[in-house]
């Protein structure tokens, strides 16, 4: 099998002076991760794409645990574009995040560009306990300007004290199954994200559904969290209508 293999691991714990120590931060070939300045009590960390990619037949995996008590904030330096590679094999994109007692993570990456001839499937799972929190973005646009896009496929499953409140996958592009780019779908569309919020007072009161501005809308899922989704004709708008929702819901 060819490809490049790379893996990222972050541990986020309560240093127990107020702020967040990161014991674990280990990069691997194309993934770097930095350490950047804190913000109050959080640790933030930036991710940094290396080599171009992911290629085809590359497998990169990240993952992330914040310990009770810590808080965690992961962005990255710039989109990643996924691309055709000299080997024909799909490339994988696995992200692994847990969030134990009451630690909150904030996991906000950058835009994922599928460029044409790409074909990529990333798988994001995410466990939590009852009493934690999180704010996790995923932004995805079909093709560069002008372009057609590649294959895309993205799964998405969270899991709050062991129970499932979400677990959905789309495929876009050649080759995934009819109907992703109509009305039912993305309905023409080229960029599509969503925001997966979790905050234990949701189990209290559940968000209530609405439309935000023109391209998104909130949704309530089981026990304490909701779902943004967005569809956009670009990245740029797509950005700011999630943006838009976090504000309506008051979440910073």
């Amino acid at each position: 099998m060819g490809g490049v293999h790379a893996t990222a691991r972050i541990r986020a714990r309560d240093d127990g002076r107020g702020g967040t120590s990161l014991p674990v931060l280990e990069s691997d070939g194309p993934l770097a991760l930095r350490r950047t300045r804190a913000h109050g009590g959080e640790a933030r960390v930036v991710l940094v794409g290396a080599m171009s990619g992911p290629l085809g037949g590359d497998r990169f995996a990240v993952e992330a645990a914040v310990e009770h008590g810590a808080r965690l904030h992961v962005g990255s330096a710039a989109a990643t574009i996924a691309l055709p590679g000299q080997v024909k094999d799909e490339a994988h994109y696995d992200v692994r995040l847990t969030v134990e007692g009451d630690g909150e993570l904030h996991w906000l990456p950058e835009q994922l560009i599928s460029a044409r001839g790409s074909d990529l499937y990333v798988t994001t799972r995410v466990g939590l306990d009852a009493g934690a929190r999180l704010v996790l973005r995923e932004e995805q646009v079909l093709g560069r300007v002008g372009e057609e896009p590649g294959r895309l496929t993205s799964r998405l499953a969270v899991r709050v004290a062991g129970r499932v409140v979400l677990d959905q996958e789309l495929a876009c592009g050649p080759g995934a199954p009819g109907g992703w780019d109509g009305p039912a779908v993305l309905a023409g569309h080229r960029a599509v994200g969503q925001l997966v919020l979790v905050r234990p007072e949701f189990a209290a009161q559940a968000v209530a559904s609405r439309m935000v501005g023109e391209y998104a809308c909130v949704m309530p899922l089981a026990g304490p969290a909701a779902l943004v989704t967005a569809v956009a004709p670009d990245g740029l708008r797509l950005r700011r209508a999630l943006d838009e929702a976090l504000a309506v819901l008051g979440i910073r």
